[in-house]
Order: structure tokens, then C-alpha cells, then sequence
């Protein structure tokens, strides 16, 4: 694949490749995630990876199926070995895998969970939107106005050999009605939300790469490229 170089970021830490995969089934990503992951060296750079997917429920290793509330949605269900517990993910959704060497960042997961949420916030922001953490809640929830409190981003994490894979979903333009086949990540009666149905009407594309862009000044790198 062609790659084009974009702006340094900081000159210290390794660089980052992004690469735009489309709308691609659930179980693909998560095949070529763990198996990136496997082959990946000391010398692999690091990854994210920008990613739409058809409708899929996704349940976390330890995960509780019975927070799947409907059993005849016609949406597949596919276990998969991220933390955390079930969520959903469909067309105008932006997923974003983040294919990292923690042990070459020296990072350690809590801090990466917080500077992804950071990347989150900021990319709300962009679009004039103010999202907030919750203490002992991963993700990222709406801060103010009558949708307060609703998620609008989700995040898990599997870290092997050092390495991360699995990332943050981004709620852009959906159906949300897959949502209330679930307890989302185990909350019951907890409201899930789209940047839509706060008043934006930013493109899956342009959030997409301010998402990336985020990520990659929040977490760090020496430089970025762009590839297929």
C-alpha cells in the first residue's frame, strides 16, 4: 500500500501508520487484529485502524451474556477476548483500532485508557460537542443539555506480549435502536447516544480522521503516515 506522510507531532516516540479499512465485517478486523498482533516485532510500527462495521453484538472475555436482552434480533453475537462487557457496533459508527507497543511508549493501560477518552473528548470538541469521563465507567458520556449522562463512546482493550489491540467506538450517524437490545457494557437502562442526535452533521469520514488525529497527539508519536 502507498503511504503519504502527514505532520510530525513530537519528535521523541515512534510513528504511527493509519490505515482506512472500511466498512468490513466484525469478525475480519478481529481476526487481523489478533493476528497483526501475533506477528508484530520490536520493529513493527505502531497502528490504528479506521474501521465501519455491519451490525454486530460484541461480548468481552468475561463478558455476561445475559445483558444481551433479545435473543431473535437477527444481529450476530460474537465473543471476542477485549475487557469489558457487551456493546454494538453498526454503519456510522467510527471504530478505531489502536495497534500499539506499550512497552515502547512506556505506557501503562490505565494511562492509555485515559489519554484515548482524552482523544475522544477532544474530537467532540472539535464539532463543538463536550463529552465527560465517569469515574469506574470507561467510555466516554454526554456532559450537559437533556441527553446528559447518555454514552456516546465506547472503549476496551486487550494488551498481549505488551502490545494493545481492540480501541474506541465513536457514535457519529446510526440506528441506535440495536442499543436497546443490550445493557450497554452492562449498564442497565443506560442511554446510548449519536453525535447526530446532538445537532451535528459532521460525515463518518471527517470524524473519522479527527478522531485519529487525536489519537495519535494524545497518545503520542514522532510522525504519521496515511495508508489505504
Amino acid at each position: 500500500m502507498d503511504e503519504m506522510p502527514v505532520a510530525s507531532l513530537t519528535k521523541a516516540l515512534p510513528a504511527v501508520t493509519v490505515r482506512w479499512r472500511g466498512l468490513e465485517p466484525y469478525e475480519i478486523s478481529f481476526d487481523a487484529m489478533r493476528a497483526f498482533t501475533e506477528a508484530r516485532t520490536a520493529e513493527t510500527p505502531d497502528e490504528i485502524w479506521l474501521v465501519e462495521h455491519p451490525p454486530v453484538y460484541t461480548l468481552g472475555l468475561a463478558g455476561d451474556p445475559g445483558h444481551l436482552l433479545v435473543g431473535d434480533s437477527g444481529i450476530p453475537l460474537v465473543r471476542v477476548d477485549r475487557g469489558g462487557q457487551i456493546t454494538y457496533h453498526g454503519p456510522g459508527q467510527v471504530v478505531a483500532y489502536i495497534l500499539f507497543d506499550l512497552r515502547r511508549r512506556k505506557l501503562m493501560v490505565r494511562e492509555l485508557v485515559s489519554r484515548i477518552e482524552q482523544a475522544v473528548i477532544d474530537s467532540l470538541a472539535a464539532y463543538n460537542l463536550a463529552g465527560i469521563r465517569k469515574a469506574g465507567a470507561p467510555g466516554i458520556y454526554v456532559c450537559d443539555g437533556p441527553l446528559a449522562g447518555a454514552k456516546i463512546a465506547a472503549l476496551g482493550l486487550k494488551i498481549r506480549n505488551g502490545s494493545s489491540y481492540h480501541g474506541v467506538s465513536l457514535n457519529v450517524a446510526m440506528d441506535l435502536r440495536p442499543f436497546d437490545g443490550i445493557n450497554p457494557c452492562g449498564y442497565a437502562g443506560l442511554r446510548t447516544v449519536d453525535m447526530a442526535a446532538l445537532g451535528s452533521r459532521a460525515s463518518w469520514a471527517d470524524v473519522a480522521s479527527t478522531l485519529a488525529e487525536n489519537l495519535i497527539a494524545a497518545i503520542g508519536a514522532q510522525n504519521a503516515a496515511l495508508a489505504a
